[in-house]
C-alpha cells in the first residue's frame, strides 16, 4: 500500500475519526503544526547536550503524537488522549529546571546552537496553542491537552535556558 493515496489532490484530507474536512481546516492546522513542532524537536534533539533534556525530548515526542491524534478525531473518543499525569510530568520538570537555574530577569535567548533551537521549538509550541485555542472556540478542546500545550512551551524555554547555563551563556537584558 502506498502512502500517495491521491485522496487529497482535491484539497481534502480525512480526520482520523473518518470525517472529510478542507485541508486548510483549523483542526488540520492545529495538528499539524503539533506535527511540525515533533518535526522540530527531533532537530533539537541532536543538538542539546544535556542527556536528561534529550530524554524529555523523546517523551515529549511520545506525547504530541497523543495530542495530534486526539486533534485529528472529531467524533470518535480518541484512544490515546494527552492525561492529566502527562500535564504534571512536564510539569515537574519544569519546577525541577527553575530549581537549579534560579533565572533573575528577562533573558535574551539563542546563547548557543542547542538553545537556538529549543527556542524555535517553544514558539512552534506557542503557536499550535494559539490553533488550539482557535479550535476550542468553535469545537470543545480537552481541559487537559489544552494545559499540557501551555506548560509544554514553559518547559521548552526552560531547558534552553539550561542548556545555556551548561556553557556558562544565560544573558539576561539590559535595561
Amino acid at each position: 500500500m502506498s502512502i500517495s493515496t491521491k485522496a487529497g489532490d482535491k484539497g481534502e484530507t480525512s480526520l482520523w475519526s473518518g470525517e472529510r474536512v478542507p485541508k486548510d481546516n483549523i483542526r488540520v492546522e492545529a495538528y499539524g503544526t503539533i506535527d511540525e513542532l515533533n518535526a522540530f524537536l527531533s532537530d533539537a534533539k541532536h543538538y542539546v547536550k544535556s542527556q536528561k533534556v534529550q530524554q524529555i525530548l523523546k517523551e515529549v515526542q511520545n506525547d504530541l503524537f497523543k495530542i495530534a491524534g486526539e486533534l485529528a478525531s472529531k467524533s470518535k473518543s480518541y484512544v490515546h488522549p494527552i492525561e492529566e499525569i502527562d500535564v504534571e510530568r512536564i510539569t515537574n520538570y519544569v519546577y525541577g529546571f527553575e530549581g537549579e537555574l534560579n533565572l533573575k530577569g528577562f533573558v535574551i535567548p539563542g546563547n548557543t546552537l542547542q538553545s537556538s533551537k529549543l527556542d524555535i521549538c517553544r514558539t512552534i509550541a506557542r503557536r499550535a496553542e494559539r490553533r488550539i485555542i482557535t479550535l476550542d472556540r468553535n469545537e470543545k478542546v480537552s481541559e487537559t491537552l489544552k494545559k499540557y500545550i501551555n506548560r509544554l512551551s514553559d518547559l521548552l524555554f526552560i531547558m534552553a535556558r539550561f542548556e545555556e547555563n551548561l556553557e556558562g551563556k544565560v544573558e539576561y537584558k539590559k535595561w
